[in-house]
């Protein structure tokens, strides 16, 4: 579960970072999304509020959160990173056709880093899975394009 939107202003407040209208924005649309924005989408949902705010201030911004521990940045081997504000242990099914991200947990996996440990000696940080497939949507779309 992501922090609330406040109690992460409060965390960078008393680190001594100022927060601008524009941060306190691009913090904001973060953690109520669930779409696991890239930087670019972030930009576009926050340009017609903030049109003088260029992407390198989202780029910069969203650097300072991952730091401030505040947001995980999620990478796939492309050039766009994604956000998630959610920083509990969970998973994402990915579309291959549309990039959607979608949650979900799987609690048994823990055991997997359990095994791990003690198989290895490693002490145990945690791990990545992403599951890849289609989504409803995209599968719904094209059993519609097929049927025509």
């Amino acid at each position: 579960m992501a922090p609330s939107v406040s109690d992460a202003l409060e965390q960078l407040k008393s680190t001594g970072v100022r927060m601008t209208p524009q941060r306190h924005a691009i913090l904001s649309y973060l953690m109520n999304s669930m779409s696991h924005p890239t930087a670019d989408e972030i930009y576009r949902a926050l340009s017609p509020e903030f049109p003088s705010m260029s992407v390198a201030t989202i780029y910069n911004n969203l650097r300072l959160f991952v730091d401030a521990g505040l947001i995980r940045e999620l990478t796939y081997g492309d050039d766009s990173s994604r956000f998630d504000a959610d920083l509990s242990d969970h998973y994402h099914c990915i579309c291959k056709s549309c990039g959607r991200i979608t949650d979900f947990e799987y609690p048994p996996l823990l055991e997997v880093e359990r095994a791990a440990a003690k198989e290895t000696g490693f002490i145990v940080e945690g791990h990545r899975m992403e599951i890849y497939g289609i989504c409803p949507d995209c599968a719904a779309s094209d059993k519609a394009g097929e049927d025509k």
